[in-house]
Formats: C-alpha cells, structure tokens, sequence
C-alpha cells in the first residue's frame, strides 16, 4: 500500500476588504498583505470567511498593491500558520501564503 502524498493547496475567490498594504517583517524582508471576504456556500444566513493573504514574490506583491476594496479577486497558494511573540506571549495565526493572484472583477456598483 502507497503512502497518501500531503497535498497543501488553496484557492480563494472573493472580494478584497481592504487594499493591500507593504508590511516589513523584522527580518528585513518585505511582504504584502490583505484580506479577502469570501461568502460562505450557504449565504442563506449572509455569513461570511474573512481570510488573511500575505505575498513574498515580487510580482505577486505588486499585483496585489494594485487591486483596489472590493474588486473580486482570485489567489492561490497554501495554508501557513506564523509564529511570533507579542507583548502578551506566543502568538500564531493561519495565512494564506499566496503564489499566485490576479483581480477577476470590479467593485459592485451602487
């Protein structure tokens, strides 16, 4: 019997929440980062996944500071849990680290 291959894949279609924004890390390196609201299956109840992106890749990270609130926008990637220490103790939170992304749609007209 074969070993399953892990398989750590993600891709999100929804709208921006907030326009991106360059954030550099201690380290010195420089990372973009977002959030993009994806509305559940069931919007029955209009419940909504609000999802942390962040970008290392050049050209990713100047795709994403162009998108603007509430373009519908398209990324993919994996799924990583960041680690760090607050001025409370260890803190950690799950990311989308982005490889790919691109805006798909405008902002909804009123």
């Amino acid at each position: 019997m074969t070993k399953p291959e892990h398989h750590n894949t993600v891709h999100v279609v929804g709208r921006l929440a907030t326009a991106a924004e360059v954030r550099e890390m201690p380290s010195g390196d420089t990372a973009v980062v977002w959030r993009v609201v994806v509305e559940r299956v069931d919007t029955s109840r209009g419940r909504v996944d609000t999802l942390a992106c962040v970008a290392w890749a050049a050209a990713t990270r100047r795709a994403a500071l162009r998108w603007q609130p509430g373009d519908v926008v398209e990324v993919q990637g994996a799924l990583r849990r960041r680690f760090w220490r607050s001025p409370t103790g260890p803190a950690s939170r799950y990311e989308i680290e982005v490889s790919r992304g691109r805006r798909i749609g405008g902002r909804p007209t009123s």
